[in-house]
C-alpha cells in the first residue's frame, strides 16, 4: 500500500486533525490545575477531565475551527507531548515557570546541541519543553 501526503492542492490538510491528547492522571483535579496554569486550558462545563483552550467554543468539527489540541485526562492511557516556547521566551524561563507550577525535572541523557528539556507533570507524565 502506498502512503500519500494528506494535503489538498491548496495545501490544507484533509481527513483528520489532532483533536485532543490523552494524558494519564491519578488525580484529574490536580492535573487540571497544573495544565490550566501551564497552558491556560479550562475544564469544559460538566466535564472536568476535558480541558480546552479558553477561546474554544463547541461544536468544533474541523481542524480550521478547532484551534489548539485539547487535553483529555485519563487514568489508564499515556502519551508524551512537546510544548514549544513562545517567541521571546527561553526554554529555561519556561522550564522554571513549569517547575513553579509543580513539574519536576527528569534525569535525561541529552544529545549534543539539544534544545529541549524533559520534565514530568505532577502525575509523572513526561513532556518536553522545546525551542
Amino acid at each position: 500500500m502506498m502512503l500519500t501526503n494528506a494535503l489538498s492542492k491548496e495545501g490544507t490538510t484533509m481527513g483528520s486533525f489532532i483533536g485532543s491528547i490523552v494524558l494519564t492522571s491519578s488525580d484529574t483535579a490536580r492535573a487540571a490545575e497544573f495544565w490550566n496554569g501551564a497552558l491556560g486550558y479550562l475544564a469544559k462545563p460538566g466535564q472536568p477531565e476535558f480541558l480546552a483552550p479558553s477561546t474554544w467554543t463547541s461544536p468544533s468539527t474541523t481542524g480550521a475551527d478547532h484551534g489548539a489540541a485539547h487535553l483529555h485526562l485519563d487514568e489508564t492511557d499515556q502519551v508524551h507531548i512537546d510544548l514549544w516556547v513562545d517567541d521571546g521566551d527561553t526554554v529555561e524561563s519556561e522550564v522554571e515557570r513549569l517547575l513553579d507550577l509543580g513539574a519536576t525535572r527528569v534525569d535525561w541523557e541529552y544529545a549534543d546541541g539539544s534544545t529541549h528539556v524533559v520534565l514530568a507533570d505532577p502525575d509523572g507524565d513526561l513532556f518536553c519543553v522545546c525551542a
